[in-house]
């Protein structure tokens, strides 16, 4: 097996560097958290890798005290009486505890399903409803058939509440809550699809060791990776031509697997590609000094930013912040998440830095569209959102989180800004999307064809010995290897 990274390194997306010159640390540059990675893939390949649980779940600051006040959410999504007192919103606790229980009847069945030949809907349902159960068949109701907006409004009235529930409907995708596309519902069902219950692990050594283990077991099976080829033409027939150290090859296979996406494919195809689904974020890496203080005295630091740390992301601000977007304006407070790895895995850190009191934050804008930026300058499109994430963090924080910005080996603050549009030029993802296309449900439409090995797998392409292996197959998304998986299994069926 021939495995050709454009890259100079193997990853892709899923990647570590140190970022900022003369500050030791390894920052996971694009993707940074783990949770639909099955085991049985790690199991398989016999690959070395290490993730680690967050303490915490969440804690966010209530928009409407400055922050004073917020919500923390226990490492296993337990809510506690107090902890919602202390919102107002004490009577959400039966309601939010009932509305994840419900969501687990889907999650947990669906789950295993993933590393398995694609069901047609109707049987995926039936194996969700396992016997008719009432519960289940409510639970898929909410999550499949209707907007996810309607359960979670019926569930919990609190608006910081409901947005806790509502940002996993809307990480990298640019749509309302009731929207009849229903494409929330299926970004919401993978955030929470993962080992069933929806934990979100941290790489041990960050992203970039993961991939060092799964690059390690692939060459240890026989994989030869060539780094530094540029693809430029796929022949339907299985030959590939690309590029490497200015020379060029052409090679033929039986099959060719793509991990680009079906936008890319298409090109390297010579077809004129659809639309891609664009992307809909900002991210914003940074290494602090220490930690920022809070306006909430109940709360420390620690507890507040080891979980997933939600800013300005009630119900009515991602509503009005999608209102704003789709009407041409960068959304003002911008929806944000912000994680602090280091505090769950101090390896990334030097051992100067951990004793410093260092950390690394990672903040994820919502609601930026690709397209309401075209044509903008790449640098001041980057200073621009970067300006908007600082100043809404800053908005629940006691302290400006430039002040406690730590300084590279120039001086400079060491922030780093990805946008769609970079997305787009360094990694080649059609639109900035960071699912490589729109998502799709895990199972297949009842009429959809199912013939071939590749269709069953959920990885074909409109040429029977070219299919996709990354994201942009169907269950990908994420940084899962479900769609390499999926398609070495119809590779093997179709032999």
């Amino acid at each position: 097996m021939r495995v050709l990274e454009r890259l100079g390194v193997t990853g892709g997306a899923a990647v570590s560097a140190q970022a900022f010159d003369g500050v030791e640390v390894q920052v996971s540059r694009y993707a940074y958290l783990v949770s639909l990675l099955p085991p049985r893939i790690v199991a398989d390949l016999g690959a070395a890798v290490r993730l680690a649980p967050r303490q915490i779940s969440s804690y966010t600051p209530h928009p409407s005290t400055g922050g004073r006040s917020g919500l923390l959410i226990d490492a296993h999504g337990e809510p506690s009486p107090d902890a919602f007192a202390a919102i107002g919103a004490a009577g959400d606790v039966a309601g939010f505890a009932a509305f994840y229980r419900r969501c687990r009847l889907v999650t947990q069945r669906l789950w295993p399903t993933l590393l398995e030949p694609l069901r047609p809907r109707a049987q995926a349902r039936r194996h969700v409803l396992h016997g008719g159960d009432h519960h289940a068949a409510a639970a898929w109701r909410a999550m499949v058939d209707e907007p996810i907006g309607h359960a979670i409004a019926d569930a919990v009235h609190s608006d910081l509440v409901r947005g806790v529930i509502a940002t996993d409907a809307l990480i990298g995708t640019f749509a309302r809550l009731d929207d009849p596309s229903l494409m929330q519902n299926i970004c919401f069902l993978y955030h929470l699809l993962g080992g069933g219950t929806g934990d979100w692990d941290v790489p041990i050594g960050g992203m970039g060791s993961l991939t060092a283990a799964l690059t390690t077991a692939a060459t240890g099976h026989g994989a030869q990776i060539t780094t530094g080829a540029e693809v430029y033409a796929v022949s339907p027939t299985g030959q590939v031509r690309y590029r490497s150290r200015n020379d060029e090859h052409s090679i033929r296979a039986r099959f060719v697997l793509a991990g680009v996406t079906p936008t890319a494919l298409a090109r390297l195809l010579g077809e004129e590609p659809a639309p891609p689904a664009q992307g809909a974020q900002v991210k914003v890496n940074m290494v602090l000094r220490r930690l920022p203080r809070l306006r909430d005295d109940n709360i420390t630091p620690a507890q507040a930013f080891t979980g997933t740390f939600h800013v300005n992301e009630t119900w009515k601000q991602l509503d009005t912040a999608y209102s704003q977007a789709a009407a041409g304006q960068v959304p003002n407070p911008l929806p944000c998440e912000a994680y602090c790895h280091s505090l769950t895995d101090a390896s990334i850190l030097s051992a100067g830095l951990r004793d410093s009191g260092a950390h690394t934050m990672t903040v994820f804008g919502l609601h930026a569209p690709h397209k309401l930026f075209s044509g903008t300058d790449p640098d001041t499109l980057r200073n621009r959102l970067t300006d908007m994430v600082l100043a809404s963090l800053n908005s629940v924080l006691a302290e400006p989180i430039q002040e406690v910005l730590l300084p590279d080996a120039h001086g400079r603050p060491c922030i780093e800004t990805t946008t769609t549009a970079d997305l787009e030029r360094t990694l080649h993802m059609s639109g900035g999307n960071i699912f490589h296309g729109g998502l799709s449900w895990p199972f297949a439409d009842d009429d959809d064809p199912l013939d071939t090995p590749a269709r069953r797998w959920g990885v074909a392409t409109a040429h029977e010995r070219i299919m996709l292996c990354g994201s942009g197959a169907r269950r990908g998304g994420a940084v899962s290897g479900i769609g390499g998986h999926n398609a070495a299994m119809a590779v093997l069926a179709s032999l």
